[in-house]
């Protein structure tokens, strides 16, 4: 049996904000361990060629509604971002220098800026308001800015996005069950079953 799932989300997509909400718990419910790796869904794209599906018409407005269903079923909060689209170099970089650095803060950074994107969403756009909402979940805003400014965060983020594009990765969430990869947050019945196999 495989005991991990190898999870390649950004920030900026909501169908990556609804996995988080459930993978948690897949991973309990089958003695998996879940390893986040955070990567830049706009290098991915860049890679791939491919676009987000907001950008094209008439799936954007469609995804929005299926989102929504999705957020109702796994009864978590949901609501679009107005400020959407949301440039997240600075959070990804965030996240992949808390992870290398103060691992034992990561969750706390991962729920408090999904929560900022997705459940009570402001302009993450907006350094200024990116460190508020650092500061708000215990951060220290300007520790956490200058990590995610060194070169060494900067080259692991491109790295994993790398990583993630040599793999097949054309979009988040994306996971990996070994060498099986699942794309999107609607396939997660098929990484409990590929965990359970």
């Amino acid at each position: 049996m495989t005991h991990s799932v190898e999870f390649y989300f950004d920030f900026g997509s909501p169908a990556a904000y609804l996995a988080a909400t459930q993978l948690p718990h897949v991973c309990a419910d089958t003695g998996a361990e879940l390893v986040w790796k955070p990567m830049l869904l706009g290098g991915v794209f860049q890679a791939t060629g491919n676009h987000s599906p907001v950008d094209i018409k008439p799936k954007g407005p469609y995804m929005n509604v299926d989102l929504q269903r999705f957020a109702k079923r796994y009864g978590v909060p949901f609501v679009l971002n107005p400020h959407f689209p949301i440039n997240t170099l600075l959070l990804m970089r965030g996240a992949t220098g808390i992870q290398a650095t103060q691992p034992e803060r990561f969750g706390a950074y991962v729920d408090a800026v999904f929560h900022a994107m997705w459940v009570e969403p402001t302009n993450l756009n907006d350094p200024a308001t990116v460190g508020a909402v650092l500061q708000n979940a215990g951060f220290d805003a300007a520790e956490l800015l200058a990590l995610a400014g060194a070169q060494e965060t900067k080259d692991r983020l491109k790295t994993v996005t790398q990583e993630a594009v040599a793999r097949g990765v054309f979009g988040a969430p994306t996971m990996f069950v070994g060498t099986q990869m699942f794309w999107g947050q609607d396939r997660l019945d098929f990484v409990r079953e590929a965990l359970a196999a």
